[in-house]
């Protein structure tokens, strides 16, 4: 009876414990409905203000389609874990918006109405596995207007990319006008006549990657005024400008415009020193460009007579027919770690390629910040444009080559309330003093970063152009007119980090266990050296006759190696035990914290929660 008594009170007693549960779970879902927080370590699920700016625009309904195909991606986990990211985003999204966001999931199924319309709206479906099924996995927004506008496939590897794109494609449902682009620029970008092979030549790749996206408007070289459609002034290899175009650029910027600025202490395209009847006076020609008089009144320093030189990101070209590739000191490779990866114009990108590139710093006393975009490695120092005029061979220039230890700041994002250069020009009608808003700018110190021959080869198939890009320069281009054609919202996103992270600390367990590996089987090395030469040692002290007799002494090494090594390998083995009895340990804790900690953290604020609010609401029957 005793024993059926205990039976039947444990079986309350978890009975209790499964209905306390379910109530605590109704709870906390009608006391918590809505509520949201963001308990990640890079806050992923927590919208950046930019987003939050650009929904708070929104003034007629916006209708989004996440179209993704849930059977053709039963057996892509990478894919599926993506998808969850992706609509949880766009749901954070909407319920922000106060409903004028509306989104819609759509599972196309093939043949289907479904199917039709999200490759209507311009998504891509992907084949995946032998049956030849199609993976949609995009998104299609529309406005009252009907304008449309998509992401054609969501793509995990750009995950960093996401808060951004998405605001993107909402901004650009809210303004779907192409941007205005306009060109100030003294370089032969859009094609035209080449002196030097007397033909007509095709524009450079960058501007028909800029023409498919934007609407490119040349404006000369002689500007007085700039139409306020322009959205960025994209300003190339500025020389010798006029006070007018210098004060046009000034106000533009002052004014809300943006400026993307290419200058360079040695443009290898410059010709307009060339002289048909005399080709070398080129070499004598300067090919230098600068905006001096703006730069001073920003607070930026870029000297326009000294080039970056590094010796750790030389490309190998080819300077003889008769002699190997040689390390080119001049011609650069930047690499992911030369490249700023909290920016969106330069996260993700893998290789950028310069030639003769120039450097800008931060004067003391400046008022605007200056954020690197691209920077030199440590092992590079500046040497004047005049020593690089005549160099038959690039490896003179590391004879003598010594490193500052300074990353050169060769591309960056200048912001801050800027003031005029032009103070003696107030008295004029509409004159800026000093920005309203901080001004945004990308200064790039190298203009043969747009050339054909150093991110792209370009032939002819049949009247048509084949691009064939093998650096990244023209994304970095193209992302940089981008970023800044967009609102002061969307261009404050920055790029947010992946929600695929690593198990760090299992990670540093495994690396500190290899170690202690490591070290073990070098001390296991060591022992046998050891013995190796005390056996040889022995050996060496007796007579021929005796060679292949093992004396005693040699028995007793061996034995002692042998019962060293049994021990080590003990050790070894304990080792790798240890560490698999680590990271069971570490699992069984985090099991813990799931399962018991975290429901009962969030019982307990739900409780306070509730608690709460029930005193408010007697204090407010008090109160009446």
């Amino acid at each position: 009876m005793n024993a059926m008594t205990k039976r039947a009170s444990g079986g309350l007693v978890l009975l209790l414990l499964a209905v306390l549960f379910v109530g605590a779970t109704v709870i906390t879902n009608l006391l918590l409905r809505g509520a949201r927080l963001d308990l990640t370590a890079n806050n992923e699920y927590t919208l950046s203000e930019g987003s939050k700016e650009i929904l708070a625009s929104i003034d007629e309904p916006i209708n989004l389609y996440f179209y993704f195909s849930d059977e053709a991606s039963r057996d892509l986990a990478p894919i599926r874990t993506y998808a969850q990211r992706v609509r949880e985003l766009l749901e954070e999204m909407s319920s922000r918006s106060g409903g004028k966001l509306k989104l819609s999931v759509i599972d196309p199924q093939p043949f289907s109405e479904e199917e039709d319309e999200a490759t209507a709206q311009g998504l891509q479906a992907v084949p995946v596995g032998n049956s030849g099924d199609k993976l949609f996995f995009g998104l299609a927004g529309t406005n009252a207007l009907n304008g449309k506008a998509a992401i054609p496939f969501f793509q995990p590897d750009k995950e960093v990319f996401l808060e951004y794109e998405v605001a993107k494609l909402v901004q650009s449902l809210l303004q779907p006008d192409k941007p205005v682009i306009g060109l100030i620029t003294a370089l032969p970008l859009s094609g035209g006549f080449d002196q030097t092979t007397q033909k007509m030549s095709e524009p450079w790749a960058v501007m028909q990657q800029l023409d498919d996206l934007f609407e490119v408007r040349p404006l000369g070289v002689e500007v007085k005024t700039i139409d306020p459609a322009v959205k960025v002034l994209m300003v190339v290899h500025p020389k010798a400008l006029g006070d007018d175009t210098l004060y046009a650029i000034d106000q533009f910027l002052l004014r809300g415009g943006r400026l993307l600025l290419f200058v360079d202490p040695f443009a290898g395209t410059d010709t307009s020193g060339n002289d048909p009847q005399n080709p070398s006076a080129a070499a004598f020609a300067d090919k230098s460009s600068n905006l001096e008089k703006l730069f001073n009144a920003w607070g930026v320093e870029y000297k326009a007579d000294e080039v970056v030189v590094d010796r750790a990101l030389g490309l190998q070209v080819q300077v003889s027919q008769t002699e190997p590739p040689v390390t080119h000191p001049l011609i650069l490779g930047l690499r992911a770690a030369q490249m700023n990866d909290q920016d969106l114009v330069s996260a993700k990108l893998n290789l950028i390629n310069i030639d003769s590139a120039g450097h800008f710093k931060l004067k003391d006393a400046a008022s605007a910040t200056l954020q690197p975009i691209l920077q030199s490695s440590s092992e590079a120092s500046v040497v004047s444009t005049e020593r690089i005029r005549f160099l038959p061979d690039p490896r003179e220039l590391l004879n003598d080559f010594v490193p500052s230890g300074e990353n050169y700041m060769i591309a960056a994002r200048l912001t801050g309330k800027l003031k005029s250069a032009f103070a003696d020009r107030a008295s004029q009608p509409g004159h800026i003093a000093e920005a309203a808003e901080p001004v945004q700018a990308i200064l790039i110190a190298d203009t043969d970063i747009l050339t054909n021959r150093l991110w792209v080869q370009v032939q002819n198939f049949f009247g048509q152009q084949l691009v064939s890009p093998f650096a990244d320069n023209g994304d970095l281009i193209v992302n940089s007119a981008d970023n800044l054609t967009g609102s002061s919202a969307l261009i404050s996103i920055r790029g947010r980090s992946s929600s695929t992270r690593p198990f760090t600390v299992v990670e540093d367990m495994r690396r500190a266990a290899d170690e202690r590996f490591r070290a073990t089987e070098q001390q296991l090395q060591q022992q046998l050296t050891e013995t190796e030469r005390k056996l040889g040692e022995l050996q060496a002290g007796k007579s021929d006759e005796n060679a292949m007799i093992m004396s005693p002494e040699q028995q007793a090494e061996i034995l002692s190696f042998q019962n060293e090594k049994l021990r080590i390998r003990k050790e070894l083995r304990d080792v790798r035990r240890s560490l698999d009895q680590d990271i069971d340990s570490l699992g069984s804790r985090m099991k813990f914290v799931n399962i018991a900690l975290v429901p009962l953290g969030v019982i307990i604020a739900a409780l306070l929660f509730w608690n709460l609010r029930r005193g408010r609401r007697r204090g407010a029957l008090a109160g009446a």
